[in-house]
């Protein structure tokens, strides 16, 4: 991908590929050499190896849904190429390509110009750095209004299921006490 145009669409909403197990949605939060950082919703801040990017779509008219604002002074990780970055992310817990056979987590433990490990268990897998599509640190954005509105919701279906229980309580000891009146 082109750099020059790439930086023309840092602040917009941007998708990654066109489909598959690698294509996000997200906000272009910077271009680099050879990577480039995408907010997500859901997995946060991913960083793509641009080699690997086919195509990118502009929200030209709002179409890309995406519903986090980002807080002011937010930052993650910057570095000026992907080596560097993956330099900066060692000994931390990361997921390495999103999704599809080669879709991996665990603590990067090693990284040189041929491959990286990852330790995850009893495992230590390497995986060459020409495979690597993206990877993730957990670095994320709650949705604090959402989440918010959920707890209301929730606590007010608790509230009206409980008033609901002890009415059907309150029912069943009276007609209990109406048998044994008998």
């Amino acid at each position: 991908m082109n750099k020059d145009m790439m930086k023309s669409l840092v602040g917009k909403i941007i998708k990654i590929d066109r489909g598959g197990p690698e294509s996000r949605i997200g906000k272009l939060l910077d271009v680099n050499e050879d990577h480039l950082v995408l907010l997500t919703e859901d997995e946060g801040v991913v960083y793509y190896y641009t080699h690997h990017i086919k195509s990118v779509t502009e929200n030209a008219k709002e179409q890309l849904e995406f519903n986090i604002e980002v807080p002011e002074g937010f930052t993650y990780k910057q570095s000026e190429s992907f080596h560097d970055l993956l330099d900066s992310l060692k000994f931390q817990w990361v997921k390495i390509n999103r999704g599809g056979p080669e879709k991996l987590e665990g603590v990067l433990s090693d990284i040189n110009n041929d491959f990286v490990s990852l330790i995850n268990k009893e495992e230590i897998v390497r995986l060459s750095m020409y495979h690597i599509r993206n990877i993730s640190y957990g670095l994320k954005i709650e949705k604090a209004e959402e989440e918010e509105s959920n707890n209301q919701s929730s606590q007010e279906k608790m509230s009206s299921s409980d008033k609901q229980q002890s009415k059907q309580r309150v029912v069943k000891s009276e007609s209990s006490k109406s048998q044994y009146a008998k």
